[in-house]
């Protein structure tokens, strides 16, 4: 349904997983949209979202002030989605997550923009004191704060989806390993689907939801790290031991692929990440700063998963669950 008022929108970060989706849901409702990336030449696969013309690529990096003025000229909504999951060389977790998003509310806010949504993530509060990582999320957050009091703070739990970072990767190691390595298998998660994220970000934009406030997204299914492993593998047609490390093993197979030549798949600070809790506060479930405050109803991983698991199966799309016993006990 396209909005009554279009309006032109700036996205920091809108090539990626989650940008594609919220960049796709505003075309759609007729706004006109930036997609602010430091290689534009590389982000052609954003056009097609919209009308001709209606999303462009235009070249920002947040380390430079003078490109994301540029970026936000005359914008009236403006979404941040920039982050890292790990250092490396000049993107560093306060370059990005704290410097970067200060910068981009100043921006915003010189440039008149009448909402400014900005990406962090859920229990980052919770993991500051062990986590690198969640403590620049979090001063990222107090920074936009700063710089743009009426801005909306949105903390996704898990993404799931088409292209996800976890299921996918996950899904890969249980098709190419005997094994299954498990960090702190108790640890709970809230995944939540990226369509609802996007969903959420747009109405934010548009002024559907509280300025100056932190809003928490979790899906309807609260499960553990063993349980989100385990229903992979039931997806993928995968019947893989699961290896359980402790947290001091899983830094030490962190340390190890920190020295190789490509990026690693784990780093120290995910595995502390990986020993607190990762869902929704009751603060905000009573706030109604959720899903459920939203009027959004979340999409559960049933619906989803087995859309795109499937590929990891030993015969893709022509296993079918009933098969599991015969299957993945050979694959």
């Amino acid at each position: 349904m396209q909005s009554l008022d279009p309006k032109l929108v700036t996205v920091f970060g809108g090539s990626g997983f989650v940008g594609t989706q919220i960049v796709q849901l505003l075309a759609a409702k007729g706004h006109r949209v930036r997609v602010a990336v430091r290689r534009p030449d590389l982000a052609g696969h954003v056009r097609p979202l919209g009308t001709v013309g209606q999303v462009v690529p235009v070249q920002a990096n947040i380390r430079n002030m003078a490109s994301i003025e540029r970026a936000v000229a005359g914008a009236d909504i403006v979404i941040n989605l920039v982050g890292i999951g790990a250092n490396k060389g000049a993107q560093t977790f306060q370059a990005v997550h704290v410097d970067g998003a200060r910068t981009i509310a100043q921006a915003a806010k010189a440039a008149g923009a009448g909402a400014l949504v900005h990406m962090s993530a859920l229990g980052v509060d919770k993991a500051a004191e062990i986590s690198a990582y969640a403590a620049s999320k979090l001063a990222g957050e107090q920074a936009v704060f700063d710089a743009f009091p009426g801005a909306i703070v949105m903390r996704p739990s898990l993404l799931f989806g088409q292209g996800d970072g976890f299921f996918n990767l996950m899904a890969g190691l249980a098709r190419l390993f005997p094994v299954l390595p498990l960090i702190g298998g108790d640890t709970k998660f809230q995944p939540a689907y990226v369509a609802d994220v996007a969903e959420a970000f747009v109405l934010a934009g548009e002024g559907q939801l509280k300025p100056g406030k932190i809003y928490e997204l979790g899906g309807p299914q609260v499960e553990t790290h063993r349980e989100l492993l385990e229903r992979i593998q039931r997806e993928a047609l995968r019947s893989r031991p699961l290896l359980p490390l402790s947290f001091g093993m899983g830094k030490m197979l962190a340390g190890i692929m920190s020295i190789l030549p490509f990026p690693p798949l784990l780093t120290a600070d995910q595995v502390e990440l990986l020993s607190v809790d990762n869902v929704v506060s009751d603060a905000a479930i009573k706030e109604k700063r959720t899903f459920a405050g939203m009027g959004i109803v979340p999409t559960a991983m049933d619906t989803i998963l087995p859309t795109y698991l499937w590929r990891f199966r030993k015969h893709g799309q022509f296993d079918k669950a009933s098969n599991l016993a015969d299957e993945a006990g050979t694959a």
